[in-house]
């Protein structure tokens, strides 16, 4: 299997001369986050994702994590060594506060470091990915005394975290969560119940694990509004943070599954031996709310992952076709690299295309996190995260359907050898294919979107949007009507018309009949993503021209950017058309 390539200039292309550093650079938090900064953390970390975690991805797919006789999980050969250095190198807290012991950086450079792990090795990346998840949940709803212990040791690395939503009878619908919540003496709780799915919920790295897990107190109301949020810790830990007692939480299975093998994914027994100790977080029956917290956090991180996977897709494909002779060159008549054939150009491009389109998307979807974290003004940090709200079932839900096909084109490109385990193509699609249904499915992104983000506020979110990419356009249009970079005005242009007259649709038909947003919510969806990372390569496409970008980035982001205008944009037409065919029958 081919080596791993951190996509350093592509990352860097985006955040200096698309989304623009100042856009984070310039919050108050962030004013020492100089270009320089960016591209050492950004060098390191591709240092440490490919000479250290990239090696382990085989390893990590051929072992699994195992669950022992005596009830202990041990993930692979190496997993341990790693996950030491990536503490060493303090990776788990870039994002975090530097008052609760983190690097401080912007999420934009968190995400983009994210990226760089899940493309090296995603079974890894899953066990920072949630930790992240529970220490942003903790930092904005945990107590003064549950912030004191748990978040410093979290961002440190020393404890990792977990989400423990799913139960066997509630998959996606939380309204039927069963576990439970009795309230004691001393002011804890004691916590009964099964959790399914629960991302390393069990393993051997760190010598404590801070479940956050959603349960019902006695008197809770019946649906979502009666579903609390309690830290359970794996060990119970004294006021010093001092490790003691073991919990009453148990690993009694560890799932068999299609991909991620060495992601521990546990089913979780809570109070077998009369109760787990747990501790509310915030108020009782807003557990729910507090929890989108980390769902919001790992929803983009698993959009993330489709762009993780179509990057190391690309890369294993391209390198074969570059080195696999098949059939004759027509020009020559000489036996020839798969890589002249037509075909396999065109596989090649959509999947480095979709990458790039992909990944400018939840790059700035991330530096509106920053925004709306740090802007001064109330009214713009509201703004910005009615932005990021926006966008974050787009990156979720059409990156991760994106990094399954990308998938699978690779292993096409391959031929009958992609298919053949050994090659290490199959991991890839067999790993991609989890990430459009955890952290709800893609479907559930989809009347998200539709729904809480568009229906709710008369699309008032997305309107402002569509304002900033018109005002790109119009500003293009005094540029040589000739050029590549007026074309793809041209294209983007036209499908910003058929998204507006979609939304229009959709206002009114869910309007006269809201079942109907079933129907119309991936084509939706889709159509929506395809857009608004148009507008993101039209930037690249100006960037292109106006940066000292070295010559062959520059010829790379080009041919990808020509590529998504005349190939990819057109697609969201055929959207457009299914939202207008779309009849209630549809439905039956």
């Amino acid at each position: 299997m081919s080596d791993f390539t951190p996509p350093i200039s592509d990352i860097r292309f985006l955040i200096h001369d698309v989304i623009g550093l100042d856009t984070v650079s310039n919050l108050p938090p962030y004013g020492e986050t100089s270009a320089d900064l960016v591209d050492a953390i950004l060098e390191e970390a591709g240092k440490f994702a490919a000479s250290v975690l990239a090696p382990l991805n085989r390893v990590g797919d051929q072992e699994g994590a195992k669950l022992l006789e005596d009830g202990t999980v041990r993930t692979p050969t190496g997993w341990n060594e790693a996950y030491a250095q990536f503490c060493e190198g303090g990776w788990q807290g870039i994002s975090a506060p530097e008052s609760e012991g983190g690097m401080g950086l912007p999420i934009l450079l968190g995400a983009a470091v994210a990226e760089i792990w899940q493309a090296a090795n995603m079974a890894f990346a899953l066990c920072p990915m949630l930790t992240s998840g529970a220490i942003e949940a903790l930092i904005a709803h945990g107590s003064v005394q549950q912030r004191e212990l748990y978040l410093s040791r979290m961002i440190s690395g020393e404890w990792t975290g977990t989400m423990n939503l799913t139960e066997p009878q509630a998959g996606s619908d939380l309204s039927k969560v069963r576990s439970t919540a009795v309230l004691q003496e001393d002011g804890s709780y004691k916590i009964s119940g099964q959790k399914i799915f629960i991302t390393y919920g069990d393993h051997e790295m760190t010598e404590n694990i801070v479940h956050l897990v959603l349960a019902r107190t006695p008197d809770a109301p019946p649906g979502v509004k009666g579903i609390s949020l309690f830290v359970v810790p794996k060990y119970l830990v004294s006021d010093s943070g001092e490790i003691g007692a073991r919990n009453d939480v148990t690993c009694v299975s560890l799932e068999h599954k299609l991909g991620i093998h060495a992601s521990p994914t546990a089913v979780l027994q809570f109070g077998d031996k009369g109760g787990a100790t747990g501790f509310l977080v915030g108020e009782e029956g807003k557990g729910l709310a507090y929890m989108f917290t980390m769902m919001n956090n790992a929803r983009l991180a698993v959009g993330q992952q489709g762009v993780a996977i179509s990057e190391r897709a690309y890369q294993q494909a391209l390198e074969y076709a570059n080195t696999r002779k098949q059939g004759r060159d027509a020009k020559t008549g000489e036996e020839a690299l798969i890589s002249i054939h037509g075909d396999v150009q065109r596989m090649l491009m959509r999947i480095r295309s979709s990458t790039d389109a992909t990944r400018a998307l939840s790059l700035y979807a991330a530096a509106q996190l920053d925004l709306a974290h740090h802007l001064p003004d109330n009214q713009d940090r509201a703004a910005a995260q009615a932005r990021a709200d926006l966008l974050i079932p787009l990156v979720k839900g059409w990156a991760t359907d994106i990094g399954v096909d990308n998938a699978s084109l690779g292993v096409q490109i391959h031929g009958g050898m992609g298919f053949i385990e050994e090659t290490g193509a199959a991991q890839h699609l067999r790993d991609a294919r989890i990430a459009p249904i955890y952290e709800g499915t893609n479907g559930i992104q989809a009347l998200d979107f539709i729904g809480r983000k568009v229906l709710r506020d008369q699309a008032a979110a997305l309107t402002a949007m569509l304002a900033d990419i018109k005002e790109t356009i119009h500003g293009l249009k005094d540029i040589d009507e000739t050029s590549d970079l007026a074309k793809a005005r041209r294209e983007l242009d036209h499908a910003i018309v058929d998204l507006e007259n979609s939304t229009d649709c959709v206002l009114e038909r869910c309007a006269a009949d809201a079942d109907i947003a079933q129907v119309l919510a991936t084509p939706y969806l889709r159509q929506a993503a395809l857009c608004i990372s148009g507008w993101l390569m039209l930037r690249s496409l100006g960037a292109v021209s106006n940066t000292e970008t070295p010559a062959d980035l520059r010829k790379a982001k080009k041919k990808s950017c020509i590529f998504f205008f005349t190939q990819l944009l057109p697609e969201a037409a055929f959207m457009a058309t299914q939202i207008r065919n779309c009849t209630e029958t549809e439905l039956l």
